[in-house]
């Protein structure tokens, strides 16, 4: 008798969790969703700032400086609009076959991304 007890006192709350835990997946189908997936409730997304995201962008320049130790390319770039940024010098992070296929004085066109962990050169093409 101890035993049918004992296992029924273990069982009892397994099943009332397996029980609730439908009712919260019925709550989440009446929640409005994007098509990504994203929630969508006409909520004030104004409080994100944009600047904490990662963004994609392309420029051209000459490199000035690679640096194996860093793992940095610096290149002088002119302005990028489509990240507001103006003509400047800066290093980029860059892995090691993109830093071995170029030279310091090189013309060159990038693909790049930068957020708040930094900026990194994805592709470079020589001019």
């Amino acid at each position: 008798m101890r035993t049918t007890t004992l296992l029924t006192l273990l069982a009892a709350p397994l099943a009332l969790a397996a029980c609730d835990s439908g009712q919260d997946m019925a709550e989440m189908n009446d929640m409005p969703m994007a098509e990504d997936g994203m929630m969508m409730d006409d909520q004030d997304m104004s409080a994100m700032d944009p600047g904490d995201m990662m963004q994609t962008a392309s420029a051209e320049g000459t490199v000035t400086a690679i640096d194996g130790e860093a793992g940095t390319i610096t290149v002088e770039h002119g302005p990028v609009p489509a990240i507001d940024w103006p003509a400047m010098t800066m290093a980029f992070e860059a892995d090691e076959q993109l830093r071995s296929n170029v030279s310091v004085g090189e013309g060159i066109s990038f693909e790049f991304r930068t957020g708040p962990e930094g900026s990194v050169i994805t592709s470079i093409t020589k001019q």
